[in-house]
């Protein structure tokens, strides 16, 4: 068997992923965490397809938590190394897979963190001035997309009081409700985005797609001028949810809407917002 490098077959590895699907923000987080992998690899002289054993993956784990990257941050990685690797063996370029017995770091549960309503309104306050984000925020506050949703959503999916979420990954296409105060804040930044071919809602200054780490980093330093620095981008999500279950929301409906597969999932939260019995609300909270 002819070896290649690492580093030449991951751009057929990434343009795989494209052919499968596979959503632009998974791509570019797969290929980061497997260029870790490839420098890592190239430090110890292994190079070549068939010099990787499973130890060496397992040092490239143990040496993430040694640079104090999260369990959940390293499982994610190890993810991106599982995924490559049963590639190569697919495509016949190693015999053996050499990540596939190596173990995930040890995640300890963590209770999701919802913000409060005092907590989101003085983050609303902050991103005010700043169109784009207000709109992102407000959209995830009132319908729950997650970050990579928001990121891939485009305009010809958005109608008068829907918005069309395109199948990616594991996740199915599904249509969700888009409230008044989700469509007034998107309205406002429309008028205002940057005059671009491109698809996508969502824009920088120069008309290209805005990243998820961009959109990221921007919330993060708008929840510390709101003084919430303990909060995330995801953590606006969960906020949705809790409030809606509060309000008595249909709890088919959120799952719904959430994205989630099975409705056990969605139920999970039903202690979170401490609702003993959801309610059958069949139109969405206005937060």
């Amino acid at each position: 068997m002819t070896q290649d490098t690492f580093k030449n077959l991951l751009p057929k590895f990434t343009k795989a992923l494209e052919e499968k699907g596979r959503s632009p923000s998974t791509i570019l987080a797969y290929r980061a965490d497997l260029e870790q992998l490839i420098d890592f690899l190239q430090g110890k002289n292994k190079v070549l397809t068939g010099d990787a054993r499973p130890a060496d993956i397992e040092a490239f784990r143990d040496s993430l938590l040694a640079q104090k990257y999260t369990p959940k941050s390293v499982s994610r990685k190890l993810n991106a190394v599982k995924t490559f690797f049963r590639w190569l063996v697919s495509e016949k370029l190693v015999v053996t897979d050499s990540s596939v017995d190596v173990a995930h770091p040890k995640i300890e549960p963590s209770v999701p963190k919802f913000l409060s309503p005092i907590e989101y309104r003085a983050l609303r306050d902050v991103v005010r001035g700043d169109d784009r984000i207000a709109a992102i925020v407000e959209i995830i506050l009132q319908v729950g997309l997650r970050i990579s949703e928001v990121a891939d959503l485009k305009i010809a999916n958005i109608s008068k009081d829907k918005v069309k979420i395109e199948a990616y990954a594991t996740q199915p296409e599904r249509t969700i409700p888009f409230n008044k105060p989700a469509k007034d804040v998107l309205a406002r930044y429309l008028k205002l985005r940057p005059k671009t071919d491109s698809p996508y809602v969502f824009v920088s200054k120069n008309g290209n797609p805005l990243a998820v780490r961009n959109i990221r980093a921007a919330i993060d330093r708008y929840m510390q001028r709101a003084e919430v620095p303990g909060y995330s981008v995801n953590d606006l999500r969960t906020t949705f949810l809790v409030e809606n279950l509060k309000a008595g929301v249909d709890l088919i409906l959120l799952s719904q809407v959430m994205g989630h597969k099975r409705l056990s999932t969605t139920e999970r939260y039903l202690e979170l917002a401490e609702v003993k019995e959801p309610g059958k609300k069949q139109v969405l909270e206005e937060l």
